[in-house]
């Protein structure tokens, strides 16, 4: 199995130095403006005259009709409709990006490959050859502005110059977040003046911000465990119903269609500072089996971790969410930055 560590480089290095390889204080409460490196990210470059109509035929968006200026989410299904990854995705002159959880990125590239065929795309593992920050709050697009006069004015925008690639991604806790792909040397000289205005944080930071956010990623965990509607994905603009077939295209159209959805994703926290994704939750009127599975989950502060988690809507329309088993920590449900809307 391909190690997904990443290998030791300049920047890696450079952090060491810097003392920002690690969050200031594991569990610490999220800053209001921060930036972190988000070294636990892979990419995939998909090149070559057939790569849009290629990749369009395998995941959850529309890819054919992606612009420079635009970032979309995706997912990659399996035949049964359940999720083998999320995707933030984006083009550049020249290739197609994906960028997915780096334990992810081997296994997933090496499947897409086995699909490519006689297509003429090629896939390639470009995440040593990129440095990704992700910038948190509304200090963050005053301190981008040196290299980014003008930034996305809106979610999912991109922008494109010397210095790089400026991703907009979803607000969370009502302020802007940007994710700046660049090159070592570029992420080293921008960096003193970055954290001279932000808060150094670590990836763990940015994660927390995605959960708050209301944006799930498919870890090892929770492969095979969702289809995307149980995630909130089409909500989020991950799942494009008017493109072409995919796999799992029509298990996920079906559960759009036919009937009001049962499960879905919500916020909740817990005084528990260790649960990990895939944990089971359980209700109290029903506490014999489990009513839904913890999506992502990150330490908060105070000894309390956020979750997104997976459950049936019954579930937690009635009675007590409770971690582990019906005795466990129980959940306090929080509210998204958007509602859970049922198909029209």
């Amino acid at each position: 199995m391909t190690d997904p560590t990443p290998a030791r480089s300049a920047w890696h290095t450079f952090l060491d130095q810097q003392g920002s390889h690690l969050p200031p204080e594991a569990g610490a409460a999220l800053p209001d403006n921060f930036v972190a490196a988000l070294n636990d990210l892979g990419l995939i470059s998909l090149t070559g005259d057939d790569a849009a109509s290629f990749l369009h035929n395998q995941i959850t968006n529309d890819v054919e009709k992606l612009d420079l200026a635009s970032v979309r989410l995706a997912g990659y299904c399996t035949p049964k409709g359940r999720l083998l990854a999320t995707f933030l995705m984006w083009k550049d002159a020249g290739q197609i990006v994906l960028q997915l959880p780096r334990t992810l990125q081997p296994a997933i590239q090496k499947r897409l490959q086995m699909f490519v065929l006689r297509a003429k795309a090629k896939l390639a593992d470009i995440s040593e050859q990129r440095v990704t920050l992700g910038l948190a709050g509304n200090a963050a697009a005053t301190a981008l502005q040196q290299w980014f006069p003008q930034l996305p004015a809106q979610p999912y925008g991109k922008t494109d110059n010397e210095h790089g690639t400026l991703l907009r991604v979803a607000d969370s806790r009502g302020a802007p977040r940007f994710q700046w792909i660049t090159s070592e040397e570029q992420a080293i000289a921008a960096w003193p003046a970055l954290t001279q205005k932000l808060a150094v944080a670590g990836a763990q930071a940015w994660r927390l911000s995605d959960i708050y956010a209301g944006v799930p990623t498919i870890t090892q965990p929770t492969q095979e465990q969702f289809v995307p509607q149980m995630i909130n994905f089409e909500l989020i603009g991950g799942v494009n119903f008017k493109k072409g077939c995919y796999p799992g295209q029509e298990i996920v159209a079906r559960s759009q269609y036919l009937g009001k959805l049962k499960r879905r994703s919500v916020l909740a926290l817990v005084a528990d500072g260790q649960v990990a994704a895939g944990a089971e939750v359980f209700s109290s009127e029903d506490p014999g089996q489990p009513c839904g599975m913890v999506v992502n989950a990150e330490p908060a502060g105070a000894g309390n971790s956020a979750c997104l988690v997976e459950i049936k809507l019954a579930a937690a329309e009635s009675g007590s969410i409770h971690l582990g088993s019906v005795d466990g920590p129980a959940l306090q449900l929080q509210a998204l930055p958007y509602e859970l809307t049922d198909p029209q």
